[in-house]
């Protein structure tokens, strides 16, 4: 069975509706509270973003089709907080005694500091890590299955719909965090990334226009030459 947040080019889930040019950046004011939430608890330090997307994976199939977009950042961000030992399941149920400063008051996000803070990002490119075995234009398919090969039913960023499809190299883009093993405390354990382009007929049975390309970011792991 797929997995249910692997819904990329799924078919039965209707056409994608982009929002009417000049909607709100966020539909909900609750929303953008969400989104500031989630990124000042990151800035915290206690996990990294591949683990906070794995977060959001793990939370239950019912509650993961039923909970809208900014539920699921809530809903993980509560996992991880306790998880990690942040909060306490009464903290946030507002039912835990004051106990003083927290140990991580100094590493909190201020006001100040978001707009650098958001400007820097969180690079991933590092020097290190295996050189490259393929190159621009060659021909390479994507490993099947598209499971994470470290940990049974762990995080990966192979997308179901490439599994086993025929693509050529558009281009390197260098060694950068594997977050197949950075989502599990593994380690970063760099690897090549390419850009790879696809044809709709290899991912696809049925595309209403065979010739399309898509071009997928995939790591060194991800794929096999031809």
């Amino acid at each position: 069975m797929t997995r249910v947040h692997d819904m990329g080019g799924r078919f039965g889930d209707g056409p994608v509706k982009p929002e009417p040019e000049g909607d709100p950046v966020f539909a909900k004011d609750w929303h953008a509270r969400a989104l500031a939430l989630t990124l000042a608890a990151g800035a915290l330090g206690q996990w990294n973003i591949d683990i906070s997307r794995h977060a959001r994976e793990r939370l239950s199939p019912l509650d993961y089709t039923r909970f809208s977009y900014y539920e699921k950042w809530i809903a993980a961000l509560a996992d991880l907080l306790v998880e990690r030992g942040v909060l306490t399941e009464e903290d946030l149920r507002g039912a835990a005694h004051d106990v003083g400063t927290h140990a991580l008051a100094e590493r909190s996000l201020k006001a100040d500091a978001v707009a650098a803070v958001l400007a820097t990002g969180g690079p991933t490119a590092r020097a290190d890590g295996p050189k490259p075995i393929f190159s621009a234009g060659q021909a390479v398919r994507a490993v099947i299955p598209s499971d994470n090969a470290q940990v049974p039913g762990g995080h990966t960023r192979l997308p179901r719909y490439a599994v086993g499809a025929l693509g050529y190299v558009v281009r390197l883009h260098g060694n950068h965090v594997f977050p197949d093993s950075n989502a599990h405390g593994l380690g970063e354990a760099p690897e090549p990334l390419y850009a790879v382009k696809f044809h709709a007929r290899e991912l696809w049975a049925h595309p209403e226009h065979p010739d399309d390309e898509v071009v997928v970011d995939m790591w060194q792991s991800y794929l096999e030459p031809v």
